[in-house]
């Protein structure tokens, strides 16, 4: 007897059965309370178990590459090119964003009256904790005073600080070292196992999580700003393939490519707006394809915090269709100081709950916007939040073949094999 052919869904196509699976199902349970405490609490069960490992594979896989690498110089040049190149290309995601805005003038075709008022006063107080810590305190923050409690709080810059550190302390006492680097890469190993058993889980937890924001809104309450979300994903799908896809083919490498290998960890990325539940898989995958591990446990922990391609191309969006709802007119000084604030509050935001929303908050003010008109967006935040967050992903993995080849710790044939899989 011939054996049946058993036919299996990639993990991309669960993930997408998941999400359509939830938005059925918040349209049907729309503003049913049970229903939605049930959704949430789905999607954030499976948020927490991809928290609960990612610091402990930062840290493994980090300690493991810098110590193979050995060289504090070469982690410094590494380090400023890596600030550098998240810098450069978030500046040109804000410029490319305000362009845009200015050129589609969808702000003046709202009707302020026929919006309904969402609450943001949660939003507001992230702002105000937010704007007692600049990018001083950030910077200075960046250095744990208990490595422990740093890795309890789920604080990743002073984790990767520590790790840094570890890992150099371990190539500096050689021979004894070794059976430390031999566990912490037993340890990455196995934290690499948890996330593809973690994985399994990913449809119900988008199910929940998408299940649970049309629950809330209902489908009828977006149609007002359809046009702003068209206009955002729009914009975010063009920098991909035009910024990044240019930035990668002056490297040698394809974008498509890169989007073909982590097709998976986008739709994933998009359905929970979320990039920490990427970082795992993403440091595993950038390492098929050719990057060396200190590179990759570096590079991405790094982006998971510094790169604001997505959020920088939807705070220069929404601030000037704002604008445009309230019928201010800027001029190009009043663009400019708009973008200059942009740029500095966003890095000192970098890290806080809310990110993207609370720069909004912390910038409005500055170009006439009332706080209160933020209420506008409030209610659509979370469905542009699953676009920006797929930029941010999209963005390190490019990121990461870049730094990887400028520093000559990439293996092309590896990358040509690993990419080949994918065709």
């Amino acid at each position: 007897m011939k054996k049946l052919k058993v036919y299996r869904l990639s993990l991309g196509w669960q993930i997408m059965l998941g999400l359509v699976i939830g938005i059925i199902l918040g349209v049907v349970f729309t503003n049913d309370k049970k229903f939605i405490a049930f959704a949430n609490g789905l999607g954030s069960t499976f948020i927490n178990m991809i928290s609960m490992i990612v610091l402990p594979i930062v840290f493994s896989s980090l300690v493991v590459g810098i110590a193979n690498m050995g060289d504090i110089k070469k982690l410094g040049r590494i380090g400023l090119k890596t600030l550098i190149y998240f810098e450069v290309l978030s500046t040109i995601a804000f410029i490319i964003g305000m362009v845009v805005s200015n050129f589609a003038k969808l702000g003046y075709m709202l009707d302020l009256n026929k919006l309904s008022q969402v609450d943001i006063s949660s939003y507001v107080k992230t702002a105000k904790q937010a704007s007692h810590s600049g990018l001083g305190s950030i910077l200075m923050s960046i250095v744990p005073s208990n490595f422990f409690e740093a890795l309890a709080a789920g604080e990743i810059l002073p984790v990767i600080f520590f790790s840094c550190l570890f890992g150099l302390g371990i190539a500096a006492i050689g021979e004894k070292g070794k059976i430390l680097l031999q566990f912490f890469q037993a340890v990455a190993e196995v934290m690499f196992k948890i996330t593809g058993w973690i994985m399994h889980f990913a449809p119900f937890g988008v199910a929940g999580l998408i299940g649970a924001t049309v629950a809330q809104l209902g489908l009828e309450s977006l149609k007002p700003l359809g046009l702003f979300i068209v206009m955002s994903y729009v914009t975010m799908a063009v920098f991909i393939l035009v910024i990044l896809g240019i930035v990668s083919r002056m490297f040698d490498f394809r974008i498509l490519d890169q989007l073909r290998v982590v097709k998976d960890e986008l739709v994933l990325a998009f359905t929970t707006a979320s990039s920490e539940v990427t970082l795992p898989r993403l440091m595993e995958k950038t390492q098929k394809l050719g990057v060396d591990q200190a590179i990759s446990s570096f590079v991405i922990p790094t982006g998971y915090t510094f790169n604001l391609d997505g959020s920088a191309i939807y705070q220069s969006l929404a601030a000037i269709f704002l604008a445009q709802a309230y019928h201010i007119n800027l001029t190009l000084s009043q663009q400019l100081t708009l973008l200059l604030v942009l740029m500095i509050t966003s890095k000192g935001m970098a890290g806080v709950p809310g990110a993207s929303f609370v720069v909004l908050l912390a910038t409005v003010s500055t170009i006439g916007v009332p706080v209160s008109g933020l209420a506008l967006i409030a209610g659509i935040d979370r469905l542009v939040d699953m676009g920006r967050t797929v930029v941010n992903v999209a963005g390190n993995v490019t990121a990461t073949l870049i730094i990887g080849k400028s520093e000559n710790e990439f293996d092309q044939k590896k990358h040509d094999d690993y990419v080949a899989t994918f065709k």
